[in-house]
C-alpha cells in the first residue's frame, strides 16, 4: 500500500474514470462516505458534471434526505451513538426508492423526508435512463446494506476526527469509533482518500 498526494481534481478524475470504465448501459451506484468535516457532499457534487460530460445521466442523492422518522431514529434519545450508527439511515427506503429502483424500474425518488421538519418531501419520481450513475453522499453509511457498486471513503485519523467534531457533537465520537472498528471503511472502500488536510488529499493505492 502506498499513499499518493494528489489534488482534489485528481480524486474526482480517478473516481470518474472508475465509473466510466464500466459498461455504458448499466447503472452504477456510487457512495461517497466520510466524517462531516471531510465534506463528502462536495466530492459527490464535483462528480456530477464530469460524468454528464462523459455522456452518463446522473442522479444526485443525499443520505440525509433518507433518514428514518425521528420517532424511530431518536427512540433512545437524541444523543445515542449506537442509534446514530445503526438506526438513523433508512436503508430500506434508499434501496427500494433509489438504488434498486434505478435498475429495476428506471426511476428514482430524489428525496424522501426533510431531515429538519421530519416530514415527507412529497418529491415526485425522476426518470433514470439506462446507464444512470447514482451519486450518493453520507456519513457512517458503509456496511449498512446499501446496494451500491462503488464506494469512496474520505478517511481521517482519529485525532483529526476528534478535533474536527464540534463539542456539541462529541457524543458522536463513540459511533465513529465503532464504525472504524466494526465496518473498517478503509479496508472495505473501493477508493480511499486521506483527508486530514483538505488542501492536500492523498489517494491510497493498494
Amino acid at each position: 500500500m502506498r499513499v499518493e498526494p494528489v489534488s482534489f481534481d485528481a480524486v474526482v478524475a480517478h473516481v470518474v474514470a472508475l465509473v466510466t470504465d464500466r459498461p455504458r448501459g448499466r447503472a452504477v451506484r456510487v457512495l461517497v462516505d466520510g466524517h462531516p468535516s471531510t465534506r463528502p457532499e462536495a466530492l459527490a457534487d464535483a462528480l456530477v458534471e464530469p460524468l454528464r460530460a462523459a455522456g452518463r445521466p446522473v442522479a444526485r442523492v443525499r443520505v440525509r434526505d433518507f433518514l428514518r422518522a425521528a420517532s424511530l431514529r431518536l427512540e433512545h434519545g437524541r444523543r445515542d451513538p449506537d442509534s446514530l450508527l445503526d438506526a438513523w439511515i433508512d436503508v430500506g427506503g434508499l434501496n427500494r426508492e433509489v438504488l434498486g429502483s434505478v435498475v429495476e424500474r428506471g426511476r428514482y425518488l430524489p428525496t424522501l423526508r426533510d431531515p429538519v421538519t421530519d416530514r415527507s418531501t412529497r418529491a415526485p419520481y425522476a426518470d433514470a435512463p439506462p446507464g444512470t450513475v447514482v451519486v450518493l453522499d453520507g456519513t457512517l453509511a458503509m456496511g449498512r446494506g446499501l446496494d451500491v457498486d462503488l464506494t469512496v471513503h474520505l478517511a481521517l485519523r482519529t485525532p483529526t476526527e476528534t478535533r474536527n467534531t464540534p463539542l456539541d457533537d462529541a457524543w458522536q465520537l463513540a459511533a465513529y469509533d465503532r464504525y472504524r472498528r466494526e465496518v473498517q471503511p478503509e479496508r472495505r472502500a473501493d477508493v480511499v482518500v486521506r483527508a486530514d488536510d483538505p488542501r492536500h488529499p492523498a489517494l491510497v493505492r493498494r
